[in-house]
């Protein structure tokens, strides 16, 4: 559904051209310090602005509207509020017969038999991900000393960045990326075998990013072309170090106290500005299709602090249930 977590639990709502959206934080413990001027560095690095993203501009100014009092978390929920004010709705009224290819209008229109809230894609829309990082600055608080820093690692194919946003932006078509994401400072013996292995409920948590289209951790894919004498990583400490890393620092869903490792592929965004065709459900054939509005070229640009939002969502719950079971 909505909601993710078990004792660390979010709640995500709203519409990208709704009046707001927001972010419901349950089980965060009382007596943190937290204001709203401690979610601007993070939301600044979500914004758009950079070339070849979109140029809709939201002031995205967090409202506060539960759970803290005289500057510290209370231990009730915490409720957060960002108001849309840029809003260009009238733009995607030709989205209500001819879905976007590759977006979820049509299986969105299906599956609420044409009651979801198509403008901007609605709830499915990137624009949600502004909640995430909300959710994701409180989740860093929770993590205490644990750091997590994500970073876009090539875009389109290229670890040119600059190069790569400049010719998807002269080809006027939209391109991917790669980000890669490392936790420095987990603790040995964080993560439970099989459902809540660190693996599943990060990924979990990140593929709830749209446009998130893979995730592989330490050696990922490439495991599968080594031997084991060359994937194992030699423990050298009474601590758990090891020579290499091919784990990404997890062995069995535990963490084991190495730097846990993880890239994720951001697929190209959908609403590219170039003609393709699609299924007309008022003519009943396929047309040509221009998509209008306003839209990020790469969608990447905007999501390493995401895919940090998301992952520290996943290791707060972790390490809270691990307290829990082993208090």
């Amino acid at each position: 559904m909505n909601s993710f977590g078990r004792i660390f639990r979010v709640s995500i709502f709203g519409e990208s051209h709704g009046a707001m959206v927001g972010i419901t934080v349950d089980g965060c413990p009382a007596g943190m310090a937290l204001q709203e001027g401690d979610f601007l560095a993070d939301l600044e690095r979500r914004k758009a602005g950079a070339s070849g993203t979109t140029p809709r501009k939201e002031d995205d100014a967090p409202r506060i509207v539960s759970g803290v009092f005289n500057g510290y978390t209370t231990g009730a929920p915490i409720t957060i509020l960002f108001e849309n004010n840029n809003t260009k709705s009238a733009d995607y009224e030709a989205i209500k017969n001819t879905p976007r290819p590759g977006h979820a209008d049509f299986v969105l229109n299906k599956k609420h038999n044409g009651f979801n809230d198509y403008r901007g894609g609605g709830h499915s829309s990137g624009r949600l991900t502004v909640a995430l990082v909300a959710a994701g600055v409180i989740a860093k608080k929770v993590l205490q000393g644990v750091s997590v820093q994500a970073v876009l690692a090539e875009a389109g194919g290229n670890n040119d960045i600059e190069a790569a946003i400049a010719k998807a932006v002269e080809e006027q078509d939209s391109i991917g990326g790669i980000i890669s994401c490392t936790v420095s400072g987990l603790s040995l013996g964080i993560g439970e075998p099989f459902f809540d292995s660190v693996e599943s409920v990060i990924s979990h948590a990140v593929f709830s990013i749209p446009a998130v289209k893979g995730i592989e951790f330490g050696s990922g894919f490439a495991a599968a072309k080594m031997k084991g004498s060359e994937h194992n990583d030699a423990i050298v400490n009474a601590e758990g170090k090891t020579a290499t890393n091919n784990a990404g620092g997890i062995n069995g869903g535990i963490s084991n106290g190495n730097e846990v490792t993880f890239r994720v592929a951001i697929k190209p965004t959908s609403s590219t500005p170039k003609e393709q065709h699609t299924w007309s459900n008022a003519t009943q054939q396929i047309e040509a299709f221009t998509v209008k509005g306003r839209h990020d070229l790469c969608i990447a640009l905007r999501a390493p602090v995401v895919v940090e939002a998301a992952t520290a969502l996943a290791l707060a719950d972790l390490i809270l249930i691990n307290k829990a079971i082993n208090p």
